[in-house]
């Protein structure tokens, strides 16, 4: 009997030590999509919590995994300071915008292209917190209309509206002039 009592004090004491570890782990939150124009900059926010407090140990990942799914691509590193990757498609187009004591690792992208649609993860681990979720971006860059092409519509049709209301009212005061004319002349007719 006292063996089963131990084991069954293990088994307690195990499930409330595994769900004080879950309960400690790292909470990653970000965007679910996020949609750019090509050619501009986005800020891909991501803030986590934890249960412990920030410290010097604190290190974060940015990774990158294209749309046709080929290999995973470092984007992005902290660990006591900003890294930035030294080669790939990122280089020197990526920047830090996280500040650590508002528990944010947000990092910039410049220069947006049809390329870079896909998933970024960003990965915080807190010592002793380093296990926890992923937080996962999809980018869709989409291609920009030249303000041109926009100003060019925006003008026809604003031409049109204003050419048909101009036909409306032309149409309307030509039938007020026929019946007042034709108005006149009964009136005239009646009279003699």
């Amino acid at each position: 009997m006292r063996g089963r009592a131990w084991l069954g004090a293990a088994l307690v004491l195990g499930a409330q030590l595994r769900a004080l570890w879950l309960a400690a782990a790292v909470e990653v939150h970000t965007a679910k999509e996020v949609v750019a124009v090509n050619g501009t900059n986005q800020r891909l926010k991501c803030t986590f919590s934890s249960s412990s407090p920030v410290g010097q140990q604190l290190s974060v990942s940015w990774n990158f995994q294209p749309e046709d799914l080929s290999s995973h691509e470092p984007v992005f590193y902290y660990l006591k300071e900003p890294y930035k990757p030294p080669a790939g498609r990122f280089k020197d187009r990526v920047t830090w915008d996280g500040n650590i004591e508002r528990n944010d690792v947000s990092i910039i992208i410049w220069n947006l292209q049809p390329s870079d649609n896909g998933t970024f993860t960003c990965q915080v681990t807190n010592w002793p917190d380093v296990y926890g979720t992923i937080g996962e971006v999809r980018l869709r860059v989409v291609q920009k209309v030249n303000f041109s092409e926009i100003h060019f519509l925006a003008v026809a049709i604003g031409s049109a509206s204003v050419l048909m209301i101009i036909v409306v009212i032309a149409v309307i005061v030509c039938r007020q002039r026929r019946r007042k004319a034709r108005d006149k002349r009964l009136e005239v007719a009646d009279t003699e």
